[in-house]
Order: C-alpha cells, then sequence, then structure tokens
C-alpha cells in the first residue's frame, strides 16, 4: 500500500459491529472467562489480547500499528507525551556507568533529561556540535550506549546527518536514537538511513490540531517489546486510549496537511528571506548550512521556520505582539501558524551564555507554518516587522 492508504487503513481493527470509524475502547481493564485465563495472559498474552490500559489498549493498538507502517519500523510504542517517549526511550535502555553522547542543540526538555536526569543516576552524557562529524568521532568510544540527536534541531533548524552519525555510532556498538519531531513522519526516512530508535511528540503534526498530548518510541520488535515496553508499563507513561484515537484521526490526514504545511513555509522563508530585518533560516533555502542534506534527508525543508529579527528580544516581541493571524503559543505542528521566543519561553532555563552557543539569539523567533492560506501569512509577517 502506498502511504495515503496506509495512514487511512494501517492497523484497523474493527468489533463485531462492523463500525467504519476506529472504534473507541475506553477501558482501563478488561474482563478473562476464568482464572486460569487469566493467570495464562499475565504469563504471555497472545495476539490481540490485553491486560490493562497501562499494557496496552485496542484502540492505542491501532495507533501503534499504524505510524509503525507508515515509519518503515518493526513496532512502536505510544506514550503519554513526547516527552515521555523521550525519556522513556533513553532510561529504559541506560544503567549506572553507561555513556551517551548527545547533540549540544536540542528542545530544552531533552537537555534537562540528559543534563538532570540520566546524570542523577550516573550516567555520563557527551554533548557535541550535531552538524560536526569530527566531533562525534571524537566523543564515541568503546562501550558509548547510546547517541541521541533531534534530526533537524529545535529551534535553531540545524540538520544532523542521520547516515553519517549512524555509521559512526553502530561502528562502536551505539544505539542510534532520534526525535525526528521537525522531520515529521511524513518526510521522514530516519530508520533506512540508520536510526535504532524514532522517538515523535505526537502532540505536533500527528494529532496537528493542538486536541492531545501523545508521544511514540518507534524501532525494532526486540528493542520495543523487550526493552521499552517493561518499563513503560511500569512506570506509566502509557497514552490513553481516547488521544490514540483523536490520532488515529490525525494520521488519516498527515500526509496531505504537512505537506501543505511545508510548501508555504517554503513560500514565506522565499518571501522574507531578502528582507534586511529578519534573518531567515530554513533548511529549504539554498543558503542554509546544510540545505543540500536536507534535501537529500528529507527531501523538503520542513513546517518551521526561525526568524532572528534585527533589535533583539525588544524588537522580537514588538513584532510577535503585532501578529494578526499566527497566533503566540509554544507548540508546533499545529492546522493554526503558531509563532514563540525560545530565550524566553522553551529554553528560557539556559544562561545567555548557553542560549548564544546554541545560537538561540535575543532577537530569534520560531515559526510553525499552519494551514492558513501562504500569501495571507506573508502579508502578516510584513505587516508585524513593518511595526518593528
Amino acid at each position: 500500500m502506498k502511504t495515503r492508504t496506509k495512514l487511512v487503513h494501517g492497523g484497523t481493527r474493527r468489533s463485531q459491529y462492523g463500525e467504519v470509524s476506529e472504534a473507541l475502547f475506553l477501558t482501563q481493564g478488561f474482563v478473562y472467562e476464568t482464572a486460569e485465563a487469566a493467570q495464562a495472559r499475565f504469563i504471555e498474552a497472545g495476539e490481540d489480547q490485553f491486560i490493562y490500559a497501562r499494557y496496552g489498549n485496542p484502540t492505542v493498538a491501532m495507533f501503534e500499528e499504524r505510524i509503525a507502517a507508515l515509519e518503515g519500523a518493526e513496532d512502536a510504542f505510544a506514550t503519554a507525551s513526547g516527552m515521555a517517549a523521550v525519556s522513556g526511550a533513553l532510561t529504559a535502555m541506560l544503567r549506572a556507568g553507561d555513556h551517551v553522547v548527545a547533540a549540544q542543540a536540542l528542545f530544552g526538555s531533552c537537555l534537562y533529561v540528559l543534563e538532570e536526569v540520566l546524570t542523577r543516576f550516573g550516567v555520563e552524557v557527551t554533548f557535541v556540535d550535531g552538524t560536526d562529524l569530527d566531533q562525534w568521532r571524537a566523543a564515541v568510544r568503546p562501550g558509548t550506549k547510546a547517541v541521541f540527536f533531534e534530526t533537524v534541531a529545535n529551534p535553531t533548524l540545524e540538520v544532523v546527518d542521520i547516515a553519517a552519525v549512524a555509521g559512526i555510532a553502530h561502528d562502536v556498538g551505539a544505539t542510534v536514537v532520534v526525535d525526528n519531531v521537525f522531520a515529521t513522519p511524513v518526510y521522514s526516512d530516519a530508520i533506512a538511513q540508520g536510526a535504532d530508535v524514532v522517538v515523535y511528540s505526537a502532540t505536533k503534526h500527528i494529532d496537528g490540531q493542538g486536541r492531545c498530548l501523545g508521544g511514540v518510541v518507534l524501532g525494532r520488535r526486540d528493542f520495543i517489546r523487550k526493552v521499552l515496553e517493561p518499563y513503560l508499563k511500569h512506570t506509566g507513561g502509557a497514552l490513553s486510549p481516547f488521544n490514540a484515537w483523536v490520532m488515529l484521526k490525525g494520521l488519516e490526514t498527515i500526509d496531505l496537511r504537512v505537506r501543505a504545511q511545508a510548501a508555504s513555509a517554503q513560500v514565506i522563508a522565499e518571501a522574507l528571506a531578502s528582507d534586511a530585518r529578519v534573518r531567515v533560516i530554513y533548511p529549504g533555502l539554498p543558503e542554509h548550512p546544510q540545505h543540500a542534506l536536507a534535501m537529500r534527508q528529507m527531501g523538503q525543508g520542513g513546517t518551521v521556520l526561525a526568524l532572528d529579527i534585527a533589535g533583539g528580544q525588544e524588537a522580537a516581541f514588538r513584532f510577535l505582539n503585532a501578529l494578526e493571524i499566527v497566533l503566540i503559543s509554544n507548540n508546533l505542528g499545529d492546522a493554526k501558524s503558531i509563532v514563540t521566543h525560545p530565550a524566553t519561553t522553551t529554553h528560557q532555563r539556559l544562561s545567555e551564555e548557553r542560549r548564544a552557543a546554541l545560537g538561540i539569539t535575543p532577537g530569534l523567533v520560531r515559526l510553525s507554518v499552519g494551514l492558513e492560506d501562504a500569501g495571507d501569512l506573508v502579508a502578516d509577517l510584513r505587516a508585524a516587522l513593518d511595526a518593528v
């Protein structure tokens, strides 16, 4: 089946009523015909057998199978949020004494997990410039357990070479874990390019309409079921059945939505590229440092731009406050265009020096392009620049 067909039909389970839309199994538990049946299921649940919603649920299983088919992964485990997916994927495989190498340009909560949580329990973490392959080579060592990076960094839009970093990591036996949110499942080929584990915040493009939190971890079945599932089912990071149902509905239209959003992002980037009042950072522009890599790796620039407004934070705030269509919020991947100021929101806990090193300037704003008319968005952005 082609992608759009998988997104509509993949993983579907129908009850005895033969419903068209996927059934919402809003239950936390399941009934056994006998005590012996309950005992047997706890020893080993068979295919399409469920024990407790924290372990699995028919609606959640449909979402997991559908997103796995889209990603080209053997299996998936859905989580309560994107950060539950990130922390679960890393914590499930790591223990005291292990070594992790990570790109330094990461979402603020990902940095917190690596710098504060994992190190608290004796995991050693080394940070590198994700775009510098020599730094990756110098940082990994025999016994390095995992490498972690965002394939497109939040919010600076640096693009990491998945295949090259995966090759470096696999040479020392390390597992490659990637946060693929900015690339989106539509433009992702991360597993084919060498990633072992792919993580998404389903809150973003998968729902894509600002309704629910959710996350998902994808990879080989032995990792998902033998390493990740035991950790998540005992620590409670499971996705709710209702949110899974919403995500299923989101997957039906994700290909249409994301392609339209990315096309508009390209239009906006090109329209503002020559405006001296703003520096446009977008992988779809030829002047982006990793433009060729982005085209090879994703085939498109994505749905998010960074705009560095001349004049620093004061000018950036004036710009944000003058927008009429674009909303100020800290989400992304939504049907509505959304803008945020990372230095004072998503990355505010970092020191000024750390933000500067990552390229998060006082004037930087992150723009997630929605489904509005591209011409209307360009006009809104230009009017806001005029207000600055």
